[in-house]
């Protein structure tokens, strides 16, 4: 079972629980729709897209307008403290929260009280309170872009916006980041950077890249790294091995991209709609790891 934990940007949002569905490209979700243009939205219509593809366990999700107060992040927060143990949840995927290290650390006790425990996932906010709160070995998979990544390996920032600027923006000296992210240990058990190249990499060093099919135009594009995070959450899910399920996500959001043909207009929707047949071809065309 699949349970995504993320906020929208709509401060009127309650927060909902439930089983989810698409409908003319928005979500719904306990009788309420919301767009899936990007952040969490983005992430569980991919999930619903993966679900037309291949037979998922029972996915829910568990979602709050927050509109950066911080208000519905602590509802939230406070949901997961009370009601993560009674669900067997075995894949849990965060997302954007606002980062709060001792909520965090909260929702982990409660975590620890799940048997079995659940893969973790994390990105965006939760990632940076996974970071901020020292304890970001217990998850299993983070997904962050180069400026994340940044963060994640500078041993000295408190928050995103104090990484330390001779950090910042390094694409093309990613690897290097990962090795100082995973010497500090401020990493998951494996990374997933989303980027030109997509690296996937653990404390060994990065095991595998994907870069094809480019579409230079989805890189100015909003929601196509919140699309990767859900594709490598319902392929967990499935039931492969997170690392494996990491690089096919990478290589089903290229190709959805690909064949949308995006241009920087184009919306996250564009993608989703394409990711069944992506994911059909690379499932029929596995490729060999770089």
């Amino acid at each position: 079972m699949l349970c995504i934990v993320g906020t929208v940007p709509d401060a009127e949002f309650p927060l909902v629980t439930g089983p989810l569905r698409m409908e003319n490209d928005r979500l719904v979700i306990g009788g309420r729709t919301v767009a899936i243009q990007r952040g969490t939205p983005a992430l569980a219509g991919a999930v619903v897209a993966v679900a037309r593809v291949l037979p998922l366990p029972p996915v829910q999700a568990w979602l709050v307008g927050d509109i950066g107060r911080g208000d519905g992040s602590r509802r939230l927060y406070a949901h997961l403290e009370v009601e993560l143990p009674r669900h067997p949840w075995t894949v849990v995927v965060f997302h954007y929260l606002q980062p709060d290290v001792d909520w965090h650390n909260r929702v982990l006790f409660a975590v620890e009280k799940m048997h079995p425990r659940p893969v973790l996932i994390a990105d965006a906010g939760f990632m940076y309170a996974a970071k901020m709160s020292g304890q970001a070995r217990e998850y299993d998979l983070f997904t962050p872009d180069a400026g994340e990544l940044a963060f994640l390996a500078d041993e000295d920032a408190p928050h995103p916006f104090y990484t330390r600027g001779f950090i910042l923006h390094q694409e093309d000296r990613v690897p290097e980041l990962i090795h100082r992210a995973y010497q500090n240990a401020n990493a998951a058990r494996w990374l997933l950077v989303k980027g030109r190249t997509d690296y996937l990499a653990c404390a060994e060093g990065v095991q595998a890249t994907v870069d094809a099919p480019a579409s230079p135009a989805m890189e100015a594009m909003g929601g196509t790294g919140d699309t990767l995070t859900g594709l490598a959450a319902a392929l967990t899910a499935s039931g492969m091995p997170v690392e494996r399920a990491a690089v096919m996500a990478a290589r089903v959001n290229r190709l959805a991209g690909h064949l949308a043909d995006p241009t920087p207009a184009t919306q996250i929707a564009a993608i989703v709609r394409q990711i069944p047949v992506a994911l059909k071809q690379v499932i029929d065309t596995p490729g060999e790891l770089k």
